[in-house]
């Protein structure tokens, strides 16, 4: 099936067409025909484009016969903290002015209510809430009642309903692990854009502009990096700048013991050392320092774990290995400027 490809603001002054991620949009159709049991969570990297994959989704959910509540507390106007399918608009007219305000809790709350009226009206029987980086909005620490309350949503509704998907998008690592242990959700991951699909996206970025090779090295497939570039005017010191500021890398490697220097120094190369590393430690104090270098690096959003290719993920997953780009088999550098913000902090501390 075809759908109508949503527009996206890329840049203050660039809007561009939503791009590749035609096997996320088939995989999200055949989720649709099933409905989801339990919550389905997707987590990727900062600015893989899960709020763009969400927008789109909206479309195709919409197009299968789903009344469709997508809720982005990170959003800025009250049309972008919540986006709705046509037939909940006349709901919404008068509110939209308040949901700029509302926490994120409420602004769940309202996309719930705006989907369960819409059943009892006996308008639609087939119910979509997406939820947006919501852990960010609400807490981390409160993901995981946040996920049992969505699964209740499934489980216990009070209303009668033929179908419901609740997908929910997240770039916190950290919630992964509180969440993954319970049996409310079941996480995929959303990895950066493949190569050909990139590409689509590059060309809609106005000239003048680097070669795509150079431009990938820089990006590997992430477009919220190439957005920075483009409104940077493509100063890449610039943008990496701004990671490494945003995230205070000196200060963390400031903190780190000399044992959990000197495996960061080669996992800039092959983040696969994180692993071999914990597994060749001699002790438990050992392992609990390797461990906790990971956990922070997790939290800092600056790696990702992965797993086999070839389950849990929505759309390609990444390839198996490419030392280039910071990819490894069980870890990976959320983009390549990423890698390359941590290597440059860590050159600089080494001058001190």
């Amino acid at each position: 099936m075809e759908w109508e490809r949503v527009k996206l603001r890329f840049a203050p002054n660039l809007t561009v067409s939503f791009a590749d991620r035609d096997l996320a949009l088939r995989q999200i159709e055949e989720i649709a025909e099933r409905g989801t049991y339990p919550v389905y969570v997707i987590y990727g990297p900062e600015g893989c484009g899960k709020t763009a994959l969400f927008r789109q989704v909206v479309k195709v959910l919409e197009a299968l016969g789903y009344s469709v509540s997508m809720i982005n507390p990170l959003g800025g106007e009250g049309d972008e903290r919540l986006v709705i399918s046509r037939d909940l608009k006349e709901f919404v007219s008068g509110v939209l002015s308040e949901i700029t305000g509302l926490h994120t809790e409420r602004l769940i709350d309202l996309a719930v209510e705006l989907l369960y009226r819409v059943v009892r009206l006996g308008r639609s029987r087939r119910i979509a809430l997406l939820a947006d980086d919501v852990f960010q909005g609400i807490g981390l620490g409160r993901a995981e009642q946040l996920v049992k309350k969505l699964l209740n949503m499934i489980e216990y509704p009070s209303i009668d309903y033929e179908r419901i998907v609740v997908l929910i998008s997240s770039s916190e690592g950290i919630t992964r692990s509180r969440v993954g242990r319970h049996r409310w959700a079941n996480i995929y991951i959303l990895w950066n854009m493949g190569r050909d699909g990139f590409r689509e996206l590059y060309s809609q970025v106005p000239d003048p502009k680097p070669e795509f090779d150079e431009v990938w090295g820089l990006c590997g497939g992430n477009p919220w990096v190439l957005s920075q570039l483009y409104i940077s005017g493509w100063r890449v010191d610039e943008v990496i700048h701004r990671i490494s500021e945003g995230r205070r890398l000196n200060d963390f490697i400031l903190r780190l013991t000399r044992k959990q220097l000197e495996i960061l120094k080669e996992a800039v190369n092959d983040p696969d050392v994180l692993v071999e590393s914990l597994r060749e430690a001699s002790g438990r104090d050992e392992k609990a320092e390797i461990g906790e270098l990971i956990d922070k690096l997790v939290e800092l959003n600056l790696i990702i774990e992965l797993w086999d290719r070839s389950y849990g993920y929505i759309d390609q997953p990444p390839p198996e290995r490419d030392p280039e780009l910071g990819i490894g088999r069980y870890y990976a550098w959320q983009t390549p400027l990423h890698k390359e913000a941590l290597k440059r902090t860590i050159n600089k501390a080494n001058q001190y």
